[in-house]
Parts: structure tokens; C-alpha cells; sequence
């Protein structure tokens, strides 16, 4: 049975792209939540001075991480000029093709930080 994968991403807000980024992430959540029914979380936080946003996933298994690459990948060329990404962590076992897509995806906001950790040990109540 396939593990269950956490995605964690931070980034630098850019300057004066504040306002625009809260709406063009509001915006992203409702198209995750319309086209992802198998997504278990997407969360987003900023920093309580606007200078740093943190984007945390769940997926159920390595598909669902696929197929957010696939359906939402697309929307992350409109957040380049908003934000500089810091790094991507994946805690789980991700796809060769997922992997890949994140690693363009961290190139083209402007990161090559693309950790996976790997799981040792651990228990998921999910569905519970």
C-alpha cells in the first residue's frame, strides 16, 4: 500500500507583490479544491510580516501528487513574478515523474533546493 506524501514549499515574497499574491493563491485554492477531490490538505501561510509564504500539502499517495503536478502545474507561471521560491521538501516517496516536474517547477521560480525525505518510521490514521 502506497504512503501517503507531505509537500512543503517556502518562498520570498517579492516586494509590493503582496496584495497580488493573496488573490492569485485564493484563487488557486478554489481551482485545487474544484478539480483535486483527492488532495487531503492545501494550506498556505504568510509570514505575520508579508515577506514569506509557506505552501503545505497532503497527499493520500504518489498519484495524487501526480495529478496536482498535472491539473495545477500549470498555474504556477503566474507566481514567478510575485515570489522567489526558497526550496521544495517532499517527506514521503514520490514519483520519477512528480520528482521532475518539481524540480522544473523550483528552477523556474528561482530555487534548485529539492529535498525528499525519505519514511523510517511512522503510522497514518487518515480516513479515520
Amino acid at each position: 500500500m502506497s504512503q501517503p506524501l507531505m509537500y512543503i514549499d517556502t518562498s520570498e515574497v517579492r516586494e509590493g507583490a503582496l496584495d497580488e499574491l493573496k488573490i492569485a493563491i485564493e484563487e488557486l485554492v478554489a481551482f485545487i479544491d474544484a478539480n483535486e477531490p483527492r488532495i487531503l490538505t492545501y494550506h498556505v501561510y504568510l509570514s505575520e510580516d508579508g515577506t514569506r509564504m509557506t505552501v503545505v500539502h497532503l497527499h493520500p499517495d504518489p498519484a495524487s501528487l501526480d495529478h496536482h503536478m498535472d491539473v495545477a502545474g500549470p498555474a504556477f507561471r503566474k507566481f514567478a513574478h510575485l515570489l522567489t521560491m526558497s526550496s521544495i521538501h517532499i517527506y514521503g516517496e514520490p514519483s520519477e515523474r512528480a520528482l521532475r516536474q518539481l524540480h522544473e517547477k523550483a528552477q523556474m521560480l528561482g530555487c534548485e533546493d529539492v529535498a525528499v525525505h525519505h519514511p523510517h518510521a511512522g503510522l497514518a490514521r487518515l480516513g479515520r
